[in-house]
């Protein structure tokens, strides 16, 4: 249960930013591309010595936008999303769930406060290499300490579409990788599959999903990385879960990580301290008193034991 919590830690975000003259513009390009242009093809996401193929098709219609994601490899995934509504494959059906569990970190990740982050990251076109048989501009987003990642992009030099994406740690070691092997852009992008009738057809279930309730709930964490700030304070309903978790969400704009904290349950397997990764997001659990505190994030395995070791109730 506990990598649930790394598809909630995008419940409030809409993406990442950067700051430097040219580059802020090619930035400001990227946040409108993946979801204003016609796109469709394979990529890959590499990560902890694995690597999924997906296939995906993006276009722009006068009314909508309409995006299909399918698994090419491994279990049966498939993701439809249109009209702000997002349906998946589970069970054998496709049901409609929370727009935040269809969430898409490539290549339609979008950028907020753009102008924000020229403290945090050294921002630089490095390059102008080819991807999938495009010419790209490559920007270094580069981490001014160690306590977040540093980020390269890769984007198309006509539409500013994300191409690739890689996130680096201070070693400048690749911890993952999203990239297109093939691709079509514009006009001679897939259409074929909006005019099939399984689009609709396929969706007959719906989940319903727990309503989230912006609270204040007195909880406090001392040592955010400079830069973090909150984005979002909720309480929500999880799997497996006997009470509502409170979540608390910070981001600098480029980088999120979330703060869960619930009561402890001897029944729950879940409720083991430690520390796990998956790619470029750690996750570090403890129990404190009659609290289990949960921090993930994209940041360093350094960062997340540091504002779980932070957290504190202050009170209402």
């Amino acid at each position: 249960m506990k990598w649930l919590l790394y598809a909630c830690l995008f419940t409030s975000l809409n993406g990442y930013a950067a700051e430097s003259s040219t580059s802020h513009d090619w930035l400001k390009t990227l946040a409108f591309a993946g979801h204003g242009t016609d796109f469709s093809g394979d990529f890959v996401y590499q990560h902890d010595n694995q690597v999924e193929t997906f296939r995906i098709s993006h276009i722009v219609a006068s009314d909508s936008e309409y995006e299909k994601v399918i698994s090419l490899d491994g279990p049966k995934q498939e993701i439809i999303r249109h009209h702000g509504q997002t349906w998946c494959y589970r069970n054998h059906k496709m049901v409609q769930v929370a727009s935040q569990q269809g969430y898409a970190k490539f290549p339609s990740r979008l950028l907020e406060n753009v102008s924000d982050l020229n403290t945090l990251y050294r921002v630089q076109e490095v390059a102008k290499e080819q991807v999938a048989g495009y010419l790209t501009q490559v920007i270094l987003l580069q981490s001014v300490d160690n306590l977040r990642y540093s980020h390269k992009i890769w984007l198309h030099s006509e539409t500013g579409l994300l191409l690739k994406a890689a996130v680096l740690d201070e070693k400048k070691n690749v911890l993952e990788q999203y990239l297109f092997t093939q691709l079509k852009i514009g006009a001679a992008a897939d259409r074929a599959w909006l005019a099939s009738p399984q689009v609709d057809s396929k969706i007959v279930a719906s989940i319903k999903t727990p309503a989230l309730l912006d609270i204040k709930s007195g909880w406090v964490v001392d040592a955010l990385p400079t830069g973090f700030v909150k984005v979002q304070e909720i309480k929500r309903a999880m799997t497996k879960k006997h009470a509502p978790v409170t979540q608390i969400v910070y981001s600098d704009g480029l980088s999120a990580l979330s703060v869960f904290i619930e009561p402890t349950d001897d029944d729950d397997e879940d409720d083991k301290e430690g520390l796990s990764s998956r790619g470029s997001v750690n996750l570090y659990q403890k129990v404190v008193g009659l609290h289990l505190y949960t921090v993930v994030g994209e940041v360093p395995a350094r960062t997340v034991m540091q504002v779980l070791d932070s957290i504190r109730f202050k009170g209402n």
